[in-house]
């Protein structure tokens, strides 16, 4: 089986990558852009599971980067292969090339302040880039399970008593990113009905784990203490909203979620995919805090509170999991734990 991943450079990426490799029977592939950054994929590169198709070479054609695949891929490897989804011809040439038995959409713009600053590059990428995969797909002529990556950022404004959210749930979003997701959702249910493509969405909550980009709200609390630790900056750290209560599951059960997704899950469907649990960001910060021997000083900074935000989320995921099977399995306390020292690894290299 043949399964191509977008945004394989990411966090969630990444993690899919190494999930899929450990599969029987699974070649995986993934796209990346010149520019893209490869500090995620570095496990694999390490352990030599990582090979670029057409490395320093231009892929004019469909039947060039046929040829490529035949003669460079090599069994249990992630292969890369230089795309943009932005680029309506990359994607027909990627999908004619490798016809893909499963795609799992996970390219975006995804921060969410940068989609208040940059709402029409937010929308572009998100909603076009999307626009353009389908349609490269239909072209190809191939029937792949697509997979596309919603984001609990669609609903937004929540009141109380919605609590937890089911699918059903009125969509009210409070960013250019939610909006932009709204869309990529109602494309795929739309290319569903239409074109008959096998597109399942999920919606998933927020996530931690190793990798963890240093602008997302886990990441800049174990980014702060880890240079903390190593003397990098004095014993403060800045927090913005510690108020808001998030649902965190470990992006290594994400990436479980989203196989599942295409192997179990409907097309047409839209699954929540989360830990079913909410937690204040304080306590959260404060279980990070307790995994440091530092005394660390807590402080608020406006600079780091959105101009809108979401303040509660909560998934009901019992659609998914009676659907699939999945269950969480990885406790939170290890999920930030791992993040934690992800950071102090990274942080150590800097500090030398």
């Amino acid at each position: 089986m043949r399964t191509l991943i977008t945004g394989v450079t990411g966090f969630v990426g990444s993690h899919l990558a190494e999930n899929l490799l450990n599969k029987e029977g699974i070649e995986v592939y993934g796209i990346y852009r010149w520019r893209s950054r490869m500090e995620n994929l570095d496990t694999l590169h390490r352990a030599g599971r990582l090979q670029i198709i057409g490395e320093n070479s231009t892929i004019i054609n469909a039947r060039q980067l046929k040829g490529l695949l035949k003669e460079q891929s090599r069994e249990n490897s992630l292969h890369l292969i230089e795309a943009d989804i932005l680029d309506p011809f990359s994607m027909n040439c990627l999908m004619e090339a490798v016809a893909p038995d499963r795609i799992f959409h996970l390219a975006a713009q995804s921060y969410v302040p940068a989609s208040q600053n940059a709402p029409a590059a937010t929308l572009t990428t998100n909603i076009i880039g999307q626009v353009n995969l389908l349609e490269a797909v239909r072209k190809a002529g191939i029937d792949p399970q697509i997979h596309i990556a919603g984001s609990s950022e669609e609903y937004g404004l929540v009141y109380p008593q919605e609590l937890p959210l089911k699918e059903t749930n009125p969509l009210r979003p409070l960013s250019p990113y939610g909006v932009s997701k709204v869309a990529q959702e109602k494309l795929a249910i739309q290319y569903f009905h239409s074109h008959g493509l096998k597109t399942t969405v999920t919606r998933a909550f927020n996530h931690a784990g190793p990798r963890r980009g240093h602008v997302y709200f886990t990441a800049q609390f174990a980014k702060q203490i880890a240079e903390i630790e190593a003397g990098l900056r004095s014993p403060i750290l800045y927090v913005g909203d510690l108020n808001s209560q998030r649902d965190l599951t470990d992006v290594r059960d994400i990436a479980q979620a989203y196989w599942l997704a295409l192997d179990k899950g409907k097309p047409g469907e839209v699954y929540n995919v989360g830990s079913g649990r909410a937690y204040p960001v304080g306590e959260i910060l404060d279980m990070m805090l307790a995994m440091s021997e530092t005394k660390i000083e807590v402080k608020k900074d406006p600079a780091r509170f959105r101009p809108s935000d979401v303040t509660l989320l909560q998934a009901n995921n019992t659609k998914f999991c009676q659907q699939t099977g999945w269950q969480p399995l990885i406790p939170l306390k290890q999920s930030l734990e791992d993040e934690l020292n992800y950071w102090r690894e990274r942080t150590c290299g800097q500090s030398h």
